[in-house]
């Protein structure tokens, strides 16, 4: 009865909440990926179920399978961190009511296990055992496959939520998983696949029915949710009585921005927004290790040699930093804007501080992309051009959001935090931030060619910075003109 209410609250909060209607787009995108995502994984488990047969016929093809078990929950562990948030429930109006801490908890695990993502897998595994298992073991044969299998991704949900919530609180976490997998591969490599016989008996155990491989799991999963209960309890109750705060430490105070006036004081805020929270800090994290992922690859491996994941590779790692900050302009300043408005014009200062500071930090992929120029994978004139195509006219439509995003963004919250989903018009222009400047190349490489193609890229990337100055006004002039309402929604939404 508790969890039906507590569940009935959480939906009345998300459909009372300011933003809910600007969120309407953002679920009926998630809902046509998802369908598009099921089809594909319904094809990848006919073609499965063929293949294997056709590759290897000294065995079944669900042998073949069970043997990369491992290396599907690994796929989707990783594939958590972009598509799953850690549980987050509102316990604050709960704290003071007879309600045991323990059991709001086992409701974000509970609701955390029945999550769509966890039978996401299972499109692929059906038809995979209904065309492969059926003939030998029957429908009953299936049953217990399937259930086996989901209980390993109930368990890989759980060590996700264990690995999200310490990476939250802390950025080295992040070596826990990366360690362990990089150890796992490392033993199947060198000695000759131990893991991939373990999984592959693991799962000819769910399709006998053996009750022993079940208990097994089913163990482990009891272990992670003990665990997660303890670690979750603690952690949210740190974040809500804020008790990093009395920590004192020594942080820097950019003084040497001083030297350049209003300008500086802004750039000065700029970094201290994105290095003292942990919302922004965790975001550009992120971006950092996939962007330096990206670059290894590309430079020391030929896995991505083709034009267009080079391409590819190559915008994505320009536009990352500034698209997964400027797509939420104005939204982390929401926190204090009442402060920013009391100044003549420190509105365009701080957009022009903020263009300066995203240009600045497109060096570091720079950087990171010379080894690929080096190996002769990228051209000298192909990272210039990507470099100013994306600090021009990606950043041009980015900046446009300063202009419409009304939703304070909150810095600091993470495990008890609500309604961090995007609105429809940032996920369109974080989408088009990456898929138009792709095309772009595209069609000028199939009008004029590679090298035309580039310099015209190059120049019209030169244009936009060039006059900067000017559309960074125009979108002051266009925020001012609708300030009070924006202010309306920064307030309402803190």
């Amino acid at each position: 009865m508790l969890f039906n209410e507590l569940r009935k609250h959480s939906k009345l909060a998300a459909k009372r909440h300011p933003m809910y209607d600007k969120n309407k787009f953002g679920k009926y995108f998630a809902y046509f990926m998802a369908v598009f995502w099921i089809g594909y994984l319904i094809f990848f488990g006919v073609t499965f179920a063929k293949g294997f047969a056709n590759a290897a016929p000294s065995i079944e093809p669900y042998h073949v399978m069970n043997k990369g078990l491992i290396y599907v929950l690994i796929l989707d562990f990783f594939m958590r961190f972009s598509f799953q948030k850690t549980p987050t429930q509102e316990m604050k109006p709960y704290l003071l009511l007879p309600i045991k801490r323990k059991r709001l908890i086992d409701f974000l695990l509970i609701r955390s296990g029945i999550s769509g993502f966890n039978y996401l897998w299972l499109f692929m595994f059906v038809p995979f055992a209904l065309l492969t298992i059926t003939r030998f073991y029957g429908i009953a044969g299936v049953f217990t496959y399937v259930l086996g299998i989901y209980l390993l991704i109930l368990l890989n949900n759980y060590w996700y939520l264990f690995c999200r919530t310490l990476f939250n609180e802390n950025f080295w976490w992040l070596l826990l998983p990366v360690s362990i997998y990089g150890a796992l591969l490392g033993v199947e490599f060198a000695f000759d696949f131990p893991f991939a016989d373990f999984t592959m008996n693991l799962g000819e155990g769910f399709i006998d029915g053996d009750i022993l491989y079940f208990l097994g799991v089913i163990a482990c999963i009891a272990l992670m949710w003990f665990i997660n209960r303890s670690i979750i309890l603690r952690f949210a109750y740190s974040e809500l009585n804020k008790v990093e705060d009395t920590k004192v430490m020594t942080v820097s105070e950019y003084k040497f921005f001083e030297r350049y006036g209003e300008l500086g004081e802004y750039l000065r805020l700029e970094l201290k927004m994105l290095f003292r929270n942990k919302r922004c800090k965790v975001s550009l994290r992120t971006i950092a290790i996939i962007v330096v992922f990206f670059s290894l690859i590309l430079s020391f491996s030929d896995a991505y040699d083709g034009m267009f994941m080079k391409n590819f590779i190559s915008i994505y790692s320009f536009v990352a930093f500034g698209t997964v900050i400027l797509t939420q302009i104005m939204g982390f300043e929401g926190n204090y804007i009442d402060g920013l408005m009391t100044r003549k014009e420190s509105i365009y200062t701080l957009l022009r501080a903020k263009y300066y500071f995203y240009c600045i930090m497109v060096i570091i992929p720079f950087i990171l992309m010379i080894p690929a120029v080096v190996m002769g994978k990228l051209s000298l004139l192909g990272t210039f051009a990507l470099a100013f195509l994306s600090i021009g006219p990606v950043y041009f439509c980015l900046f446009q959001m300063a202009v419409y995003n009304n939703k304070t963004v909150p810095l600091n919250e993470g495990v008890t935090g609500r309604q961090s989903s995007g609105t429809g018009l940032q996920n369109i222009i974080s989408i088009c931030s990456f898929m138009i400047p792709i095309l772009l190349v595209y069609l000028l490489n199939a009008l004029f060619g590679e090298t035309v193609a580039l310099w015209i890229l190059l120049f019209i990337g030169i244009a936009f910075v060039a006059t900067a100055d000017f559309w960074i006004k125009n979108i002051y002039n266009r925020f001012m003109a609708r300030r009070y309402r924006n202010m309306e929604g920064f307030r309402d939404t803190k």
